[in-house]
């Protein structure tokens, strides 16, 4: 993200409307609302949009088998969507549907004027087609040349007459595009294989449907009423026609998005056939595209039939939202898979904002009200802690990186390190000793660094926890908005002499859990577990629990070395699909050359505790068969999504 621009356009994916939100919907739309709530609050003109996405067959067949209209259907579950997030108090600032008019006529419009370029146009298509995904598949990419490679369903052939955007056109203007812009893609892992997909060649899209009725018509001036169009154009368009493009286009200033915010899944959605749609259009291209990781609980892939997903409302209402948001953005680096637990969540609560932030709070009021009638005055800090302060400030100068590279655990975790500073400060320099000793403005030094500090990191935190923060404000008589952060992060003034204000303790500590829902055994359960498993030891079998202990993924081998002094090892950059690739010692050396290795595909056993080989750290195991003769490299049939799992 550029924070030298004068505006922000932030956008969710608009979220279909087959099932009501989970986890995953929350985390994004999280994710938006801290970057939103960033931007007002460093003075950026902000433009925040989220929505449902509530046309195509899906839904049509959703609706019917619940003996409703498409319309209705898509009504109650949107509802759904929009109650939790201003229940959430997303600060959205437009809620889009797909069935609004004023999206409808921007679609229409978009279709004409590439219609009319020459970038769609009238044939016959026959594929196998995904209702689940809403997409077309070559046999080729089919598993056991039926199921849908990216959810596993059966897939249908579907021969109908179609309209085409000539995606093969804009190919090379794409990988240009890659190339052109660093960061047009985050995390890098994941732009490298939306390159690795349109160099393998792109395919004409199939834009329209007339197999079903539940979608937007074409425009009136193409005279082809039974085509509705491809629910994928019609929702990627949300972007601009929130904007009012094809009518009132007040709001179109905000167009290049600054940052779209999409779950890996519909990565490539957004990140080769919208920037098609785009060019088509001659608009500008958004600045970023960042795709985040999936939610798991307690290792485990969500489903309802084991009933383990994770309902956002229940913990929220059990543990409270800010702890749940700080929770969500701080446990896991963008791109990356993230598991859910109460226990992680506890943990979090218990030790970072109970312990580190709330504690200090706590002893900030206590010291002031102890030794200086409630009262702090700074103008002794740099003259006893000039060194705390400026470690402080430094790593605040640094902090906005982290927010525009999408790395906000990194934002959260260094914003802690000032926590630490202060917390450390109170236990080196021991005011109460100062006191006793006399030297009642060293003691008055230490407290007023540990407010100031207290003061930076509320403001910075805002973004995530605005209600939190703000009780913290209320401390010191501080309202956080976009002049207090001008006032105490810009221009790095102190707090003048202030009188604090008592507030009740923050983040009490959670000793139980507060759902009723799925979680880890306890080490009790876990023994008898073990036991039980020891009837079957003898015979090799396992539970399909002890299974799924084991994560398998695949991934692509970036970088294939060998390492001096081994004649049995190669070193391996493997990109699971994750922030970064990972290293991997693999004693293959005997059988593959590193050349033969470079961009192919392997599968990995990606939970392993990373280990030291040959003085090399390795952060995981490829899976091989071995005869007497050869070792053969297990690998996926055709090419998939990095970090795709496997089992």
């Amino acid at each position: 993200m550029d924070n030298k621009c004068e505006r922000a356009y932030i956008t969710t994916p608009i979220y279909y409307v087959n099932d009501i939100p989970h986890i995953g919907h929350a985390y994004t739309t999280i994710i938006c609302d801290t970057l939103a709530r960033y931007s007002r609050l460093i003075g950026l003109e902000t433009f925040f949009l989220t929505g449902t996405d509530e046309h195509g067959q899906k839904i049509e067949e959703a609706a019917k088998k619940r003996g409703k209209s498409s319309k209705q259907y898509a009504d109650e579950i949107s509802g759904y969507f929009k109650s939790l997030w201003d229940e959430f108090e997303i600060s959205y600032d437009k809620f889009i549907r797909t069935t609004d008019k004023e999206h409808i006529r921007g679609v229409q419009h978009a279709f004409e004027v590439m219609y009319q370029k020459g970038d769609i146009y009238k044939d016959m298509y026959e594929g196998h087609y995904c209702v689940s995904c809403e997409s077309f598949f070559t046999k080729n990419q089919l598993i056991d040349n039926e199921y849908c490679p990216d959810c596993g369903k059966s897939t249908s052939i579907v021969k109908e007459e179609s309209y085409f955007f000539k995606l093969s056109k804009y190919e090379k203007k794409l990988l240009q595009w890659y190339n052109d812009k660093e960061n047009c893609i985050l995390p890098k892992g994941k732009k490298n294989e939306v390159i690795s997909f349109v160099e393998q060649g792109l395919k004409d899209l199939s834009v329209t449907r007339t197999s079903f009725d539940w979608g937007i018509k074409l425009p009136k001036s193409i005279n082809d009423p039974k085509h509705v169009m491809y629910v994928w154009l019609d929702a990627l368009l949300n972007y601009i026609t929130a904007l009012g493009y094809g009518g009132d286009e007040k709001l179109i200033k905000f167009w290049p998005a600054t940052v779209h915010v999409v779950g890996k899944d519909i990565l490539r959605f957004h990140a080769i056939y919208w920037p098609a749609f785009l060019m088509s259009l001659d608009l500008p291209l958004p600045k970023h595209i960042a795709a985040h990781g999936w939610w798991t609980r307690n290792g485990e892939k969500m489903s309802k039939s084991k009933g383990n997903v994770v309902n956002p409302r229940e913990v929220a209402n059990a543990y409270g939202l800010e702890n749940f948001r700080y929770f969500m953005l701080r446990e896991v680096p963008f791109g990356q898979d993230g598991d859910f637990s109460q226990k992680a969540l506890m943990d979090r609560i218990n030790s970072d904002l109970s312990n580190d932030l709330g504690n200090l709070v706590n002893r900030v009021l206590g010291m002031s009200g102890k030794y200086f009638d409630m009262k702090i005055d700074s103008k002794d800090i740099e003259k006893f802690h000039k060194k705390e302060l400026d470690e402080a400030n430094e790593i605040i100068k640094n902090l906005y990186i982290f927010i525009f590279d999408m790395q906000l655990n990194r934002y959260l975790e260094n914003l802690w390190k000032i926590l630490t500073i202060a917390n450390q400060s109170i236990a080196t320099y021991e005011p109460w000793n100062k006191m006793k000793e006399g030297k009642k403005e060293e003691a008055m030094a230490l407290v007023a660094l540990v407010a100031n500090l207290l003061v930076k990191v509320s403001i910075l935190l805002h973004p995530v926890m605005p209600k939190s923060t703000q009780k913290i404000g209320s401390v010191f008589g501080l309202e956080i908005n976009e002049k207090s952060y001008e006032k105490y992060i810009d221009k790095n003034e102190l707090l003048e002499v202030t009188t604090l204000q008592k507030i009740p303790p923050l983040f009490p500590k959670i000793e139980k859990l507060l759902m009723d829902s799925p979680e880890p055994t306890t080490s009790t359960d876990k023994a008898k577990n073990d036991k039980n498993s020891i009837k079957h030891e003898n015979s090799g079998i396992i539970t399909i629990d002890q299974f799924f202990q084991t994560k398998l993924k695949v991934g692509t081998i970036l970088e294939a070395k060998e390492i001096d002094g081994s004649d049995k090892l190669l070193k391996l950059q493997v990109d699971l699909g994750e922030e970064k690739p990972r290293q991997i010692i693999a004693g293959i050396k005997m059988y593959y050359k590193p050349e033969e290795l470079t961009d192919t595909q392997i599968c990995v056993v990606s939970n392993l505790k990373p280990a030291k080989i040959f003085g090399q750290k390795s952060e995981g195991m490829l899976l091989a068969a071995k005869d007497k003769n050869r070792l053969s490299l297990i690998r996926p049939e055709n090419r998939v999504s990095n970090g795709s799992a496997v089992g």
